[in-house]
């Protein structure tokens, strides 16, 4: 009976960590999509290959500077920055905010300038705005861990079911309970730990999400779309 309702709890606990998981998952097909979307729509709007170099290292940026803010830093030789533009963001706790911030500035220099109007600065605002959505979305899954308090008592509930279960086991197996309360023994802590390593799924851990794959292939992306 013990055993069922154990089970239970390290099931829910799986559950939930797999949830945060694909949750950072679909945040970063999200972040794929918008980051192409607004990659193919300057590229139809814009002449100005200057202009078009500028936006695609900036949405660059922006994907490896979200990477690096989920790992607790930012690794500025990673990104592709000006002098003018590393004193801006150096000088900013939030650096993705920082480099959206500039992309905006960007854009409302070209309705300004009258390369875009009003109707495609809003279509572009959209885009812009859904890359600031996704940054908070990874950073509520980030700043939101499961309770110490709840994987604690899981902890402390596998340890005396394990230690008490050869009670139970030595009429029937004898000395083979040892060895059936150490396979039990792994079986619950192997969960524990997955559960555990995938509540984070932003991290370096083999089980984490792809992050750094993912921030190449979407720089590469804009770079074909823009150049």
């Amino acid at each position: 009976l013990i055993g069922f309702v154990i089970s239970l709890l390290l099931v829910f606990r799986t559950n939930t960590g797999y949830d945060r998981w694909w949750e950072g998952r679909k945040q970063w097909g999200m972040l794929v999509n918008n980051s192409r979307n607004l990659a193919v729509k300057l590229a139809s709007l814009i002449d100005s290959k200057e202009n078009k170099v500028y936006f695609s290292r900036m949405i660059s940026n922006f994907v490896f500077a979200i990477k690096e803010h989920l790992r607790d830093g930012v690794a500025f030789e990673k990104l592709n920055l000006t002098k003018e533009e590393l004193i801006i963001l150096g000088s900013k706790k939030h650096v993705p905010s920082g480099i959206v911030s500039l992309l905006y500035d960007k854009v409302n220099e070209l309705k300004t300038a009258g390369e875009i109007s009003q109707e495609e600065f809003i279509t572009l605002d959209t885009n812009l705005n859904a890359l600031l959505d996704i940054l908070g979305a990874c950073e509520r899954i980030k700043n939101t861990p499961i309770p110490y308090s709840y994987s604690l008592f899981i902890k402390k509930f596998i340890f005396i079911y394990v230690t008490t279960v050869p009670l139970a086991f030595i009429p029937s197996f004898g000395y083979f309970s040892a060895l059936i309360a150490t396979f039990i023994f792994y079986v619950l802590v192997s969960m524990e730990v997955l559960a555990e390593e995938i509540e984070d799924p932003f991290g370096t851990d083999d089980n984490d999400l792809p992050t750094e794959q993912l921030s190449i292939k979407i720089s590469e992306n804009i770079r074909e779309i823009l150049n």
